[in-house]
C-alpha cells in the first residue's frame, strides 16, 4: 500500500487534482445562461448551474457561498471563470478562489449587458483553456487523495457487502495520511451512538451528537405527528429489504470501517483544517446535495455503493460506484464500476473486494473515466436552508 501512487495534477496550493476542468460558474440563477453561453462558446469549459442565489441570508447566505467558493477551489478545477448579475458578490467568489493561487476571473453583468459580458468571459475562457490543456499530470502519493463517501439506494447487500468494501478501503488507506469524509446525518439515526464512540475525541464524539441532535429537532419533532413514509426509509429501500432506518443507518455505518475514527465534524461544504484523517460532514442523505457538498469541501474522488441502483454523478467529483446487489450489476451494469456481489457467494473476500475499490480508484485518478462521467451524469445541487427573503 505505502508504494501505491498515482498521476494527478498538483496546483498552486499543493493539493492534488484528478481532473483539470475549466468551469464557468454562475452567482445565482439568472447568470445560468450567460455561464451556458460561455461553455458552448469555447471547447472544454464547464458550465455549473443552478437555481440559487438570490435573496438569501444568515447562514444561509454563507452556506451558498461557502459551496460556490469550495466548488471553485476544488484541486479538479484548473480554472474558473465567474458570471454574476452585479460585481460585490461575484467578486466576493473569485476572491475566495483566488486564495487557492488558481486562475480566476469574474464578470458582472450588470451595467454591460449580457452580450458584452459572455463576449469577454467567452476570450478569457479561451485563454484559460489553452493554459490548462498543457498542464501534465505528475505522480502523486496515495496519501494525497482525499476521498468522500455516500451510499445510495440501499438494500440488504448494501450493509452486508458493498458497504464494507468502501469500509475496508478507508481502513487501508486511512495509516497512509488520506482525507476522507462520511456524512448522511439523517441516516445515522438508529445508530447514532455507536457512531459517536467511533470519535477519535470525546469533543468529536459531543459534536456529532450535537449536529445529529439539530437535525432530529429540526426534522423528525416538528413532523413527528405527519407522514413521513417513504422518506427514511425510501421506498426503494423497503423494496430492497430494509424496513426500518435503524437497519438502514447500521448499514451505512458499516462504510467508515472497522479500526478508523473520525476526527472531526464539518458543515455543510466545510473544508477539513485538522490535519489527515476520517472526517463528518452535516450532509443531507440526498445523493447530489451530499455529493455536492462534499466536492465543495474539497474531495475529489467519491465512492458512492449502491443496492438497487442510484445513477448519481458530479461534474466536479468523479463517482465511483460500487454495488454488491447482483440483479442491479446485470440489469443497471451501464452505471457500476465495480461488482462485489461475490462477497456475498463466497467467490471474494472482503479484503479482496476492497483492494479491487483501491485499484479502480487508482485508475479513475489516472484517468479513466468513470460510468457516471461517460455517460454525462453530472448532478449539482445545491443545499438551500430557508425560503427566500
Amino acid at each position: 500500500m505505502a508504494s501505491r501512487s498515482f498521476n494527478g495534477y498538483r496546483r498552486e496550493n499543493g493539493r492534488v487534482g484528478i481532473r483539470n476542468h475549466v468551469v464557468i460558474l454562475p452567482l445565482d440563477d439568472l447568470s445560468n445562461a450567460a455561464c451556458e453561453k460561455v461553455a458552448n462558446n469555447i471547447d472544454g469549459c464547464l458550465a455549473l448551474p443552478h437555481h440559487y442565489g438570490r435573496l438569501q441570508f444568515g447562514a444561509d447566505l454563507d452556506l451558498h457561498f461557502r459551496t460556490m467558493i469550495g466548488t471553485g477551489s476544488n484541486p479538479n478545477v484548473a480554472a474558473v471563470i465567474v458570471i454574476g448579475i452585479e460585481p460585490k458578490w461575484t467578486g466576493r467568489i473569485v476572491d475566495g478562489i483566488a486564495k487557492t493561487g488558481k486562475p480566476v476571473e469574474g464578470f458582472a453583468i450588470e451595467g454591460q449587458g449580457e452580450i458584452n459580458c459572455v463576449a469577454a468571459a467567452s476570450r478569457k475562457a479561451k485563454e484559460f483553456v489553452q493554459w490548462a490543456t498543457e498542464l501534465q499530470r505528475e505522480p502523486c502519493d496515495l496519501g494525497e487523495l482525499w476521498v468522500s463517501t455516500k451510499c445510495g439506494e440501499s438494500d440488504t447487500t448494501s450493509g452486508l457487502a458493498s458497504n464494507p468494501t468502501v469500509g475496508n478501503f478507508i481502513d487501508k488507506v486511512d495509516p497512509l495520511g488520506c482525507y476522507t469524509c462520511f456524512g448522511e446525518t439523517s441516516e445515522l439515526t438508529g445508530a447514532e451512538e455507536i457512531c459517536a464512540q467511533r470519535a477519535a475525541t470525546p469533543e468529536a464524539g459531543e459534536k456529532f451528537m450535537k449536529t445529529w441532535q439539530a437535525y432530529m429537532d429540526e426534522v423528525i419533532e416538528p413532523h413527528k405527528t405527519s407522514d413521513l413514509s417513504e422518506s427514511q426509509p425510501t421506498a426503494g429501500n423497503i423494496a430492497g429489504g430494509l424496513t426500518t432506518i435503524e437497519e438502514k443507518a447500521f448499514g451505512n455505518l458499516q462504510k467508515i470501517g472497522r479500526t478508523t475514527k473520525f476526527i472531526d465534524v464539518l458543515e455543510p461544504a466545510e473544508a477539513p483544517a485538522k490535519g489527515p484523517g476520517l472526517y463528518f460532514m452535516d450532509t443531507s442523505s440526498a445523493a447530489a446535495e451530499c455529493v455536492t457538498l462534499q466536492a465543495a469541501a474539497g474531495f475529489a474522488v467519491h465512492l458512492f455503493p449502491t443496492g438497487q441502483g442510484n445513477i448519481i454523478g458530479n461534474p466536479i467529483e468523479p463517482v465511483i460506484k460500487l454495488t454488491a446487489n447482483p440483479k442491479t450489476a446485470r440489469e443497471m451494469g451501464e452505471h457500476v464500476d465495480l461488482d462485489c456481489s461475490g462477497i456475498l457467494r463466497g467467490e471474494m473476500t472482503l479484503d479482496e473486494a476492497g483492494d479491487a475499490l483501491i485499484d479502480i480508484t487508482i485508475r479513475t485518478c489516472n484517468g479513466r473515466l468513470t460510468a457516471a462521467e461517460a455517460l454525462k451524469h453530472r448532478e449539482f445541487v445545491m443545499t438551500k436552508l430557508y425560503r427566500s427573503a
